[in-house]
């Protein structure tokens, strides 16, 4: 069964309304966490690519990135979970783990479906919530993997079109 349906919250992926890039975060995270997460990439064998600026580089460790200079270039793990389906880590700093997505690669269904297991996926392997919020409302969460319930579930009312 689906965590959420297409028709309950197409409006929180019309890039039109909502922005293209939306924030994802792991709110209250750790370098130790940053590193679970990487961990993970590698576990279920997802396709990635790390970069500092144009020089794709071997990942390196959570706490080598996150130690970086303040004035270096902010570092960036591409993360494939499934073909078409693009997250883009940021390595902003070690109390958040921060991704986007493009909302023009989930549109119907099924791509729903798949975004919604990786949000799922990050979630249960850190035991914590992965929240989604809109490019043009940071901080106000629209769904998310909730811990209680195991599953990604609408955090705001859909708008009305």
């Amino acid at each position: 069964m689906a965590d959420l349906l297409w028709g309950d919250v197409s409006c929180f992926f019309d890039p039109d309304l909502m922005g293209s890039l939306p924030d994802v975060r792991v709110p209250s995270a750790s370098v130790v966490e940053w590193q679970s997460v990487l961990d993970l990439v590698v576990e279920r064998g997802w396709k990635c690519q790390y970069s500092e600026g144009e020089t794709v580089l071997p990942v390196p460790r959570a706490e080598v990135v996150l130690a970086r200079p303040v004035d270096a270039e902010c570092p960036n793990l591409r993360v494939w979970p499934v073909a078409g389906l693009l997250a883009i880590f940021r390595f902003y700093a070690d109390g958040e783990i921060d991704f986007d997505v493009n909302l023009r690669e989930l549109q119907g269904q099924k791509r729903l479906d798949a975004f919604c297991g990786f949000l799922r996926d990050i979630g249960r392997h850190l035991g914590k919530p992965v929240l989604m919020d809109p490019e043009s409302d940071p901080g106000h969460p629209v769904l998310g993997f909730d811990v209680e319930t195991d599953r990604v579930v609408l955090l705001a009312e859909p708008l009305v079109r």
